[in-house]
């Protein structure tokens, strides 16, 4: 099978490709409230390109994280970013009957993207029979990393301490985590016990490949831990994995939802190049192993005289 435009036989990062982004796509949703709708974007040109479901974090849209997703669609990914119902231009309020089960929506939308690749593909002219979908990716932030753990394979425990149902999906390949929750039980904080009960999650069964990315002052107030609760996905899930802890960063990476986004409290371009770049060298050596695109981003990334932060596998 030949291999999408921005390859680059040294692992290189390559320049950027033209990009087409068509939002928004309508996506039948029975029983949802409304119907879901995703951005898409890809490359102009290039054929068997591989595919990234994004998962945004709470309150987001796919209106945002255009830094990452530009990005990766400009070399050589297809890019789909759905709008879940806790985004902000819902409005969904805590009586709403789909609030308590938000997280379970996440999951269902994610699996309808799936479900409707003729649909997206259509939807972006001149896209149709470029797209590998033997070779997806799932890659969430936030409350969106939690999304995508258990569509990698991570469970719920629930109040009677038993594991909740297998999620994960086997037509996903490979993930990235950007700041997911930690493990559950003693580590949660009394907000996140009262308020988020599908924090309480388990990574043992969490088998797919996947990079997690941390930021070493992530503090949050759903952990009675530190920064350190952010690498629980590596450290408690069986391998293959890899773990990027990136110094200096909290919990938006230096501002991989936008530029302008005024939550961001680390504003950092370098720090989000090196979230594109990394993220982007992962996943290409994850499709295509011969390719050196991860071994050459980490090699850069040790050589700089002040790097943005350091890798470890299993």
């Amino acid at each position: 099978m030949s291999k999408p435009i921005t390859r680059a036989e040294d692992g290189a990062f390559g320049a950027p490709a033209p990009v087409v982004s068509v939002s928004p796509v309508v996506l039948p949703a029975a029983g949802r409230g409304a119907d879901l709708e995703v951005r898409v974007s890809a490359p102009v040109t290039g054929s068997d390109l591989p595919i990234i479901v994004f998962a945004h974090g709470y309150g987001s849209s796919s209106d945002g994280y255009l830094p990452l997703a530009h990005s990766w669609a400009a070399r050589g990914f297809v890019v789909v970013q759905p709008t879940f119902l806790d985004s902000r231009t819902f409005g969904l309020g805590p009586d709403d009957p789909r609030t308590p089960s938000i997280w379970k929506h996440r999951i269902e939308d994610v699996t309808r993207v799936l479900d409707h690749l003729d649909v997206i593909e259509a939807s972006v002219p001149g896209l149709t029979g470029r797209v590998d979908r033997s070779r997806i990716a799932a890659v969430g932030h936030s409350f969106g990393a939690q999304t995508t753990g258990m569509l990698l394979g991570a469970r719920m425990r629930g109040p009677d301490g038993r594991l909740g149902d297998d999620l994960s999906d086997p037509r996903i390949k490979v993930g990235v985590l950007l700041c997911a929750g930690g493990r559950g039980g003693d580590a949660l904080s009394p907000l996140a016990r009262e308020h988020f009960p599908y924090l309480n999650q388990v990574y043992a069964e969490m088998t797919t490949p996947t990079l997690v990315v941390a930021g070493d002052r992530d503090q949050s107030p759903l952990t009675v831990r530190g920064p350190e609760w952010f690498t629980d996905a590596y450290t408690l899930s069986p391998g293959p994995k890899s773990l990027l802890t990136l110094f200096g960063a909290e919990h938006l990476l230096g501002g991989i939802s936008g530029s302008l986004v005024t939550e961001t409290t680390d504003e950092n371009p370098a720090r989000v190049a090196a979230v594109q770049r990394l993220t982007w060298a992962y996943l290409r050596t994850a499709f295509y192993p011969d390719d050196r695109a991860w071994s050459v981003a980490c090699a850069e990334l040790m050589a700089s005289p002040t790097p943005q932060g350091r890798v470890e596998s299993k």
